[in-house]
């Protein structure tokens, strides 16, 4: 990953995200990590914007959980497909 791509990836605040974007970011950065392409600042760097995009989706999913158990008055039951 070059300096310029990694500036934009890290540029971008990570609140104003979907979870679909950070979770892309996040793939992003763990791929740029396993090429073993990058200075080791940049890889603290991916590794750091990992961590927080990471916490990020984490509280996101369980933000939707709280949401779905919500609308099921608490009441989940398991998923069981039709035929």
């Amino acid at each position: 990953m070059t300096k310029k791509q990694l500036d934009g990836m890290t540029n971008t605040p990570i609140e104003k995200m979907t979870y679909e974007q950070a979770f892309e970011e996040l793939e992003a950065i763990v791929a740029s990590l396993e090429s073993d392409r990058s200075s080791l600042d940049d890889a603290l760097t991916l590794f750091e914007r990992g961590q927080e995009l990471t916490r990020y989706c984490a509280r996101l999913l369980e933000q939707a959980e709280l949401k779905v158990q919500q609308l099921n008055e608490g009441n989940l039951s398991d998923f069981t497909p039709t035929p």
